[in-house]
């Protein structure tokens, strides 16, 4: 409430914020109060908490890049999940440790297993080839795995590709929907179905990820068959049939996000 009132004026809504927070939460019918925090599930709990993070973090981050870093610091926050880039492997092991204890001054934490340094990026290749050492690690951030990779000229470049647990729940959740809807009308399936894969397409769909997003797309396809199969025991369904069915219904893969130096390009006007 406090950081809230840094720019909140209006007393009636900040009143309203309070008892959205003191609310709670019903569980099987049962209301469980809260102590502490944003209730779970809330509509405004990520707001708030996106409030809360900057002013824990961002504004802190920014204040010790400039008074305790000695190389180029790079932050980049979603929600509650971040990455920081270091350009000197000292300032990232200070600055995780004074991350902690600023945490802790807020009642958070850092999370056990997603928390750690690696060594990344294009210096970061050359050395650990030049040490004998493998490919540099990979981490997890918005859906995507990051990791070192070429260009087809041989320059440097982040690859960005979708994490293959998420992918797997969601070919799982889209195996159950389509079980559910053997006996619906055909066209009213392929229309569904198409709606996820360009929606799926419309997330995933960067430039280096094509590999993923074709396999996700044939594995779609071969579920569906198998469940248009399954309708009867005398099916029908030819190759030549199905495959007219996935031309009009499943989108074919193309990058919907260009790449970053596209989209950060500054153009200035003439």
């Amino acid at each position: 409430m406090q950081f809230l009132e840094h720019r909140i004026a209006d007393r009636r809504l900040l009143r309203l914020i309070g008892k959205w927070l003191k609310a709670g939460v019903i569980e099987d019918g049962r209301r469980i109060e809260s102590l502490q925090g944003t209730p779970q599930g809330a509509v405004i709990s990520p707001l708030l908490s996106n409030i809360y993070l900057h002013y824990v973090l961002d504004l802190w981050a920014h204040q010790w890049r400039k008074q305790h870093a000695t190389g180029r610091v790079i932050i980049v926050r979603y929600a509650d999940d971040s990455v920081v880039g270091f350009e000197r492997k000292d300032d990232a092991g200070q600055f995780l440790a004074a991350l902690r204890e600023r945490m802790a001054k807020f009642g958070l934490a850092l999370h056990p297993d997603k928390t750690r340094l690696i060594e990344f990026g294009r210096q970061a290749q050359e050395q650990r080839k030049l040490r004998g050492e493998g490919k540099p690690e990979t981490f997890d951030f918005l859906g995507f795995t990051h990791c070192c990779g070429k260009t087809r000229q041989g320059w440097f470049a982040i690859l960005r590709l979708t994490v293959k647990k998420r992918m797997r729940a969601t070919l799982k959740a889209i195996r159950v929907e389509l079980r559910k809807r053997m006996h619906d009308d055909v066209p009213a399936v392929g229309k569904w179905l198409g709606r996820v894969v360009q929606g799926y397409f419309n997330y995933f769909a960067v430039p280096g990820n094509s590999h993923r997003l074709c396999s996700f797309r044939e594995e779609i396809c071969r579920t569906w068959r198998h469940v248009l199969m399954r309708r009867s025991q005398r099916h029908c369904l030819s190759w030549e049939r199905f495959n007219r069915l996935v031309k009009r219904y499943i989108p074919l893969y193309r990058n919907t996000h260009p790449y970053p130096s596209e989209r950060f390009r500054v153009k200035h006007p003439r």
